[in-house]
């Protein structure tokens, strides 16, 4: 029996069940019984679920920056232009996050327990200023293609919920069904689901290119210029 536990183990431990029961099937208890400890001996390091989803947040992102920037820089590069910044951060971002069953709806609403986010984001805002950008324009900015890129893995992992098996469909998402039942009463929303949810990687690409062109309307120098 194990008779000393680090924090590191038990978000290591975590993470990796995660694949195999889903965020609703990760419990504490599940946990102490993979660790071969009792279940309190876990609370010596969080006081509560939400507590170990946000290190386990915390470690994805830890996880995820080391992915994305193998060359250990601590934010991105001057290379490129902020446009291939949002491309390259968002698609990333959605890549990391469907590697963990669950991963977009653990990621989504925790908080960081350390500051391993700042100097990514200090690069990200970084490059929009020096394109010209304010601050607050940065800031929205990165915050909207951010927050569709979360939003659209979870609707992504409520369809496909087996990481690395995209071909796997949730019964529930069935397209033939779902236009069968909404029949020739609704038929712009009977096809418009096809649309959404046939070929994600198709919407999720559409949708940065809008993100991307609602920035470039609304922020920046440019139109600054033209007010």
């Amino acid at each position: 029996m194990v008779s000393r536990i680090d924090r590191k183990q038990v978000v290591t431990t975590a993470l990796r069940l995660l694949n195999e029961v889903g965020l609703d099937g990760l419990t504490l208890r599940r946990i102490a019984t993979e660790l071969d400890v009792k279940a309190p001996a876990l609370y010596w390091h969080f006081k509560n679920k939400q507590e170990l989803l946000d290190e386990m947040a915390t470690e994805m992102f830890r996880r995820m920056t080391a992915h994305l920037m193998g060359d250990g820089s601590a934010g991105p590069g001057p290379e490129g232009t902020w446009q291939d910044l949002v491309l390259g951060a968002c698609r990333g971002l959605r890549r990391e996050l469907l590697g963990y069953r669950d991963g977009g709806k653990v990621f989504s609403g925790t908080r960081m327990t350390d500051t391993s986010y700042a100097a990514p984001l200090d690069g990200i805002l970084r490059r929009f200023t020096t394109a010209g950008f304010t601050l607050k324009e940065a800031a929205h900015a990165w915050w909207t293609a951010y927050n569709f890129t979360i939003g659209l893995v979870i609707e992504e992992q409520s369809v496909h919920p087996e990481p690395g098996r995209p071909e796997a469909r949730d019964p529930a998402y069935d397209l033939d069904l779902r236009e069968a039942d909404l029949g020739d009463r609704y038929p712009l929303a009977a096809r418009g689901g096809r649309e959404m949810f046939a070929d994600i990687e198709d919407s999720f690409e559409a949708g940065l290119r809008i993100v991307l062109a609602g920035i470039e309307a609304t922020a920046g120098p440019g139109v600054r210029a033209g007010r």
